[in-house]
Protein backbone atom coordinates (compact mmCIF):
# COMPACT_ATOMS: atom_id res chain seq x y z
CA UNK A 1 0.00 0.00 0.00
CA UNK A 2 1.38 3.43 -0.98
CA UNK A 3 1.71 5.97 1.81
CA UNK A 4 1.20 9.60 0.88
CA UNK A 5 3.96 11.97 1.94
CA UNK A 6 3.76 15.68 2.48
CA UNK A 7 6.23 18.15 4.02
CA UNK A 8 6.39 18.23 7.79
CA UNK A 9 3.77 20.78 8.76
CA UNK A 10 6.07 23.31 10.41
CA UNK A 11 9.31 22.51 8.57
CA UNK A 12 9.33 25.94 6.90
CA UNK A 13 7.49 27.89 9.58
CA UNK A 14 8.99 31.38 9.74
CA UNK A 15 10.62 31.09 6.30
CA UNK A 16 9.65 33.58 3.62
CA UNK A 17 9.21 32.40 0.04
CA UNK A 18 8.19 34.27 -3.08
CA UNK A 19 6.69 32.37 -6.02
CA UNK A 20 6.78 34.52 -9.13
CA UNK A 21 4.07 33.23 -11.44
CA UNK A 22 1.90 31.65 -8.74
CA UNK A 23 -1.50 32.11 -10.38
CA UNK A 24 -1.95 28.61 -11.78
CA UNK A 25 -0.16 25.46 -12.89
CA UNK A 26 3.27 24.77 -11.47
CA UNK A 27 3.37 28.07 -9.60
CA UNK A 28 0.17 27.35 -7.71
CA UNK A 29 1.38 23.83 -6.87
CA UNK A 30 4.68 25.19 -5.60
CA UNK A 31 3.00 27.81 -3.42
CA UNK A 32 0.64 25.16 -2.03
CA UNK A 33 3.43 22.76 -1.12
CA UNK A 34 5.41 25.50 0.60
CA UNK A 35 2.21 26.32 2.48
CA UNK A 36 1.94 22.67 3.53
CA UNK A 37 5.29 23.12 5.24
CA UNK A 38 4.15 26.29 7.02
CA UNK A 39 6.02 28.89 4.97
CA UNK A 40 4.95 32.45 4.39
CA UNK A 41 4.41 32.50 0.62
CA UNK A 42 4.19 35.69 -1.41
CA UNK A 43 2.19 34.76 -4.51
CA UNK A 44 2.73 37.05 -7.49
CA UNK A 45 1.24 37.19 -10.95
CA UNK A 46 -0.95 39.31 -13.20
CA UNK A 47 -4.35 37.66 -12.70
CA UNK A 48 -6.01 39.27 -9.70
CA UNK A 49 -9.57 39.48 -8.42
CA UNK A 50 -8.91 42.78 -6.62
CA UNK A 51 -5.96 44.38 -8.40
CA UNK A 52 -5.52 46.64 -11.39
CA UNK A 53 -7.60 45.47 -14.34
CA UNK A 54 -5.08 46.87 -16.84
CA UNK A 55 -2.50 44.28 -15.77
CA UNK A 56 -3.76 41.40 -17.86
CA UNK A 57 -2.64 37.81 -18.18
CA UNK A 58 -2.07 36.37 -21.66
CA UNK A 59 -4.67 33.77 -20.69
CA UNK A 60 -8.41 34.41 -20.49
CA UNK A 61 -8.82 32.23 -17.44
CA UNK A 62 -10.42 32.52 -14.01
CA UNK A 63 -7.53 31.56 -11.72
CA UNK A 64 -6.16 34.40 -9.56
CA UNK A 65 -3.28 34.99 -7.18
CA UNK A 66 -5.81 35.55 -4.38
CA UNK A 67 -7.08 32.00 -4.87
CA UNK A 68 -3.53 30.69 -4.64
CA UNK A 69 -2.86 32.67 -1.46
CA UNK A 70 -6.09 31.27 -0.01
CA UNK A 71 -4.95 27.75 -0.83
CA UNK A 72 -1.66 28.41 0.98
CA UNK A 73 -3.58 29.61 4.04
CA UNK A 74 -5.86 26.58 3.97
CA UNK A 75 -2.86 24.24 3.96
CA UNK A 76 -1.30 25.83 7.04
CA UNK A 77 0.97 28.49 5.58
CA UNK A 78 0.62 32.23 5.27
CA UNK A 79 -0.40 33.28 1.77
CA UNK A 80 0.06 36.83 0.51
CA UNK A 81 -1.16 37.85 -2.95
CA UNK A 82 0.64 40.66 -4.77
CA UNK A 83 -0.29 41.62 -8.33
CA UNK A 84 2.85 42.09 -10.42
CA UNK A 85 3.72 42.09 -14.11
CA UNK A 86 7.25 40.68 -14.04
CA UNK A 87 8.04 42.26 -17.40
CA UNK A 88 7.70 45.66 -15.74
CA UNK A 89 10.94 46.42 -13.89
CA UNK A 90 9.36 49.23 -11.87
CA UNK A 91 6.63 46.93 -10.58
CA UNK A 92 9.16 44.29 -9.56
CA UNK A 93 11.29 46.97 -7.87
CA UNK A 94 8.25 48.02 -5.82
CA UNK A 95 7.64 44.36 -4.97
CA UNK A 96 11.20 44.08 -3.66
CA UNK A 97 10.75 47.20 -1.55
CA UNK A 98 7.55 45.79 -0.06
CA UNK A 99 9.21 42.47 0.77
CA UNK A 100 12.12 44.30 2.37
CA UNK A 101 9.81 46.50 4.44
CA UNK A 102 7.45 43.72 5.56
CA UNK A 103 9.79 40.73 5.87
CA UNK A 104 13.38 41.96 5.67
CA UNK A 105 14.62 39.07 3.52
CA UNK A 106 13.72 36.09 1.36
CA UNK A 107 14.59 32.47 2.08
CA UNK A 108 13.25 31.03 -1.19
CA UNK A 109 12.72 32.67 -4.58
CA UNK A 110 10.96 30.69 -7.29
CA UNK A 111 11.14 32.00 -10.86
CA UNK A 112 8.17 30.20 -12.38
CA UNK A 113 6.94 32.89 -14.76
CA UNK A 114 5.94 31.55 -18.16
CA UNK A 115 2.72 32.75 -19.81
CA UNK A 116 3.59 31.41 -23.27
CA UNK A 117 1.32 28.38 -23.38
CA UNK A 118 -1.00 29.86 -25.99
CA UNK A 119 1.81 31.53 -27.91
CA UNK A 120 3.63 28.24 -28.43
CA UNK A 121 0.56 26.99 -30.33
CA UNK A 122 -1.16 23.59 -30.48
CA UNK A 123 0.69 20.47 -31.72
CA UNK A 124 -0.22 21.02 -35.40
CA UNK A 125 1.79 24.27 -35.26
CA UNK A 126 4.87 22.73 -33.67
CA UNK A 127 8.03 22.28 -35.74
CA UNK A 128 7.31 25.43 -37.72
CA UNK A 129 10.73 26.67 -38.94
CA UNK A 130 11.94 29.99 -37.63
CA UNK A 131 11.57 31.73 -41.02
CA UNK A 132 7.88 30.80 -41.08
CA UNK A 133 7.17 31.27 -37.37
CA UNK A 134 5.37 34.45 -36.31
CA UNK A 135 8.25 36.67 -35.20
CA UNK A 136 6.27 38.79 -32.73
CA UNK A 137 4.88 35.70 -31.01
CA UNK A 138 8.32 34.11 -30.86
CA UNK A 139 9.97 37.15 -29.36
CA UNK A 140 7.19 37.47 -26.78
CA UNK A 141 7.78 33.85 -25.75
CA UNK A 142 11.39 34.79 -25.02
CA UNK A 143 10.38 37.90 -23.12
CA UNK A 144 7.86 36.02 -20.99
CA UNK A 145 10.11 33.03 -20.33
CA UNK A 146 13.55 34.62 -19.94
CA UNK A 147 13.35 38.40 -19.52
CA UNK A 148 10.83 38.06 -16.67
CA UNK A 149 13.24 35.78 -14.79
CA UNK A 150 16.13 38.20 -15.25
CA UNK A 151 14.09 41.19 -14.09
CA UNK A 152 12.87 39.24 -11.05
CA UNK A 153 16.32 38.03 -10.07
CA UNK A 154 17.82 41.50 -10.50
CA UNK A 155 15.46 43.06 -8.00
CA UNK A 156 14.87 40.19 -5.54
CA UNK A 157 18.16 38.32 -5.22
CA UNK A 158 19.60 41.04 -2.93
CA UNK A 159 16.94 39.93 -0.42
CA UNK A 160 18.03 36.30 -0.81
CA UNK A 161 21.73 36.86 -0.16
CA UNK A 162 21.50 39.09 2.89
CA UNK A 163 21.81 35.96 5.03
CA UNK A 164 23.31 32.55 4.18
CA UNK A 165 21.15 29.65 3.03
CA UNK A 166 18.95 31.24 0.37
CA UNK A 167 17.44 29.06 -2.35
CA UNK A 168 16.68 30.14 -5.93
CA UNK A 169 14.60 27.83 -8.11
CA UNK A 170 14.38 28.31 -11.88
CA UNK A 171 11.40 26.36 -13.22
CA UNK A 172 11.71 25.15 -16.82
CA UNK A 173 10.68 22.30 -19.11
CA UNK A 174 13.30 19.59 -19.56
CA UNK A 175 16.67 19.09 -17.94
CA UNK A 176 19.90 20.42 -19.37
CA UNK A 177 20.82 16.93 -20.58
CA UNK A 178 17.42 16.21 -22.15
CA UNK A 179 17.15 19.54 -23.90
CA UNK A 180 20.70 19.28 -25.25
CA UNK A 181 19.66 16.24 -27.30
CA UNK A 182 16.04 17.06 -28.14
CA UNK A 183 14.49 19.80 -30.28
CA UNK A 184 11.62 21.34 -28.30
CA UNK A 185 8.58 22.50 -30.33
CA UNK A 186 10.12 25.58 -32.02
CA UNK A 187 13.32 27.61 -32.07
CA UNK A 188 11.76 30.07 -29.62
CA UNK A 189 10.41 27.49 -27.16
CA UNK A 190 13.61 25.47 -27.42
CA UNK A 191 15.76 28.52 -26.72
CA UNK A 192 13.55 29.67 -23.83
CA UNK A 193 13.58 26.38 -21.95
CA UNK A 194 17.28 25.79 -22.55
CA UNK A 195 18.10 29.33 -21.41
CA UNK A 196 16.29 28.93 -18.09
CA UNK A 197 18.41 25.89 -17.25
CA UNK A 198 21.50 27.95 -17.98
CA UNK A 199 20.16 30.78 -15.81
CA UNK A 200 20.23 28.47 -12.81
CA UNK A 201 23.79 27.48 -13.63
CA UNK A 202 25.07 31.02 -14.09
CA UNK A 203 23.17 32.44 -11.12
CA UNK A 204 24.42 29.57 -8.98
CA UNK A 205 27.96 30.64 -9.84
CA UNK A 206 27.18 34.15 -8.60
CA UNK A 207 25.20 33.06 -5.53
CA UNK A 208 27.63 30.47 -4.17
CA UNK A 209 30.00 33.01 -2.54
CA UNK A 210 26.99 34.34 -0.62
CA UNK A 211 26.00 30.93 0.73
CA UNK A 212 22.98 30.63 -1.55
CA UNK A 213 21.95 27.86 -3.94
CA UNK A 214 20.40 27.93 -7.42
CA UNK A 215 18.69 24.93 -8.99
CA UNK A 216 16.88 24.42 -12.31
CA UNK A 217 13.84 22.22 -11.80
CA UNK A 218 11.47 20.68 -14.31
CA UNK A 219 8.20 18.86 -13.75
CA UNK A 220 7.22 15.94 -15.90
CA UNK A 221 3.93 15.97 -17.79
CA UNK A 222 2.08 18.45 -15.61
CA UNK A 223 -1.64 18.21 -14.87
CA UNK A 224 -2.14 21.95 -14.88
CA UNK A 225 -5.60 23.45 -14.98
CA UNK A 226 -5.18 24.10 -18.70
CA UNK A 227 -4.02 20.55 -19.38
CA UNK A 228 -6.93 19.04 -17.46
CA UNK A 229 -9.35 21.27 -19.36
CA UNK A 230 -7.88 20.08 -22.66
CA UNK A 231 -9.02 16.55 -21.81
CA UNK A 232 -12.27 17.52 -20.07
CA UNK A 233 -11.25 16.15 -16.65
CA UNK A 234 -10.31 17.37 -13.18
CA UNK A 235 -7.61 16.33 -10.77
CA UNK A 236 -10.16 14.02 -9.15
CA UNK A 237 -10.89 12.01 -12.31
CA UNK A 238 -7.89 12.72 -14.55
CA UNK A 239 -7.38 9.05 -15.41
CA UNK A 240 -10.67 9.11 -17.34
CA UNK A 241 -8.80 11.02 -20.04
CA UNK A 242 -6.78 7.90 -20.80
CA UNK A 243 -9.90 5.96 -21.80
CA UNK A 244 -11.17 8.44 -24.39
CA UNK A 245 -14.63 8.42 -22.84
CA UNK A 246 -14.95 12.13 -22.02
CA UNK A 247 -17.51 13.46 -24.47
CA UNK A 248 -16.27 16.28 -26.67
CA UNK A 249 -12.62 15.79 -25.73
CA UNK A 250 -9.77 13.76 -27.19
CA UNK A 251 -8.24 10.81 -25.42
CA UNK A 252 -4.95 11.57 -23.71
CA UNK A 253 -1.84 9.82 -25.04
CA UNK A 254 -0.63 6.81 -23.06
CA UNK A 255 2.16 8.91 -21.53
CA UNK A 256 -0.44 10.90 -19.59
CA UNK A 257 -0.63 7.91 -17.23
CA UNK A 258 2.75 9.04 -15.87
CA UNK A 259 1.72 12.68 -15.42
CA UNK A 260 2.01 14.54 -12.13
CA UNK A 261 0.04 17.11 -10.21
CA UNK A 262 1.57 20.58 -9.73
CA UNK A 263 1.93 19.81 -6.02
CA UNK A 264 4.56 17.15 -6.80
CA UNK A 265 6.92 19.82 -8.16
CA UNK A 266 6.10 21.98 -5.18
CA UNK A 267 7.02 19.22 -2.76
CA UNK A 268 10.35 18.89 -4.53
CA UNK A 269 11.04 22.54 -3.75
CA UNK A 270 9.81 22.19 -0.18
CA UNK A 271 12.16 19.23 0.27
CA UNK A 272 15.10 21.25 -1.09
CA UNK A 273 14.24 24.18 1.16
CA UNK A 274 14.23 21.99 4.26
CA UNK A 275 17.51 20.23 3.39
CA UNK A 276 20.38 21.84 5.33
CA UNK A 277 22.78 20.33 2.77
CA UNK A 278 20.94 21.75 -0.28
CA UNK A 279 24.12 23.50 -1.48
CA UNK A 280 25.18 20.14 -2.93
CA UNK A 281 22.58 20.74 -5.65
CA UNK A 282 23.90 24.17 -6.64
CA UNK A 283 23.85 24.75 -10.43
CA UNK A 284 22.20 21.35 -11.02
CA UNK A 285 19.34 20.68 -13.43
CA UNK A 286 16.85 18.28 -11.82
CA UNK A 287 13.40 16.76 -12.19
CA UNK A 288 10.68 16.47 -9.57
CA UNK A 289 10.93 12.68 -9.90
CA UNK A 290 14.68 12.68 -9.18
CA UNK A 291 14.12 14.63 -6.01
CA UNK A 292 11.20 12.38 -5.02
CA UNK A 293 13.57 9.43 -5.08
CA UNK A 294 16.18 11.37 -3.13
CA UNK A 295 13.91 12.78 -0.42
CA UNK A 296 11.09 10.22 -0.33
CA UNK A 297 8.11 12.46 -1.00
CA UNK A 298 5.12 11.48 -3.12
CA UNK A 299 2.53 13.16 -5.25
CA UNK A 300 -0.86 13.91 -3.68
CA UNK A 301 -2.16 10.45 -4.63
CA UNK A 302 0.77 8.66 -3.02
CA UNK A 303 2.50 7.83 -6.32
CA UNK A 304 5.96 8.80 -7.57
CA UNK A 305 5.45 9.47 -11.29
CA UNK A 306 8.39 9.98 -13.64
CA UNK A 307 7.24 10.90 -17.13
CA UNK A 308 10.82 11.64 -18.23
CA UNK A 309 11.69 7.97 -17.73
CA UNK A 310 9.07 7.12 -20.37
CA UNK A 311 10.23 9.61 -23.00
CA UNK A 312 11.22 8.15 -26.34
Amino acid sequence: MTVMWSPQRDALRGRVALVAGATRGAGRGIAAALGEAGATVICTGRSSSTGIAAIQSDYARTETIEQTAGLVNGLGGVGIAVQVDHLDSAQVARLAERVRDEHGHLDVLVNDIWGGEILKGPPPEWNTPVWQHDLDKGLRILRLAVETHLVTSHHLLPLLINRPGGLLIEVTDGTTAFNADHYRISVYYDLAKTAVNRLAYSQGHELEPHGATAVALTPGWLRSEMMLDNFGVTEANWRDALHGTVEGHPAAPAGFAHSESPRYLGRAIAALATDPARARWNQHSLTSAELAREYGFTDIDGSRPDSWAHQA
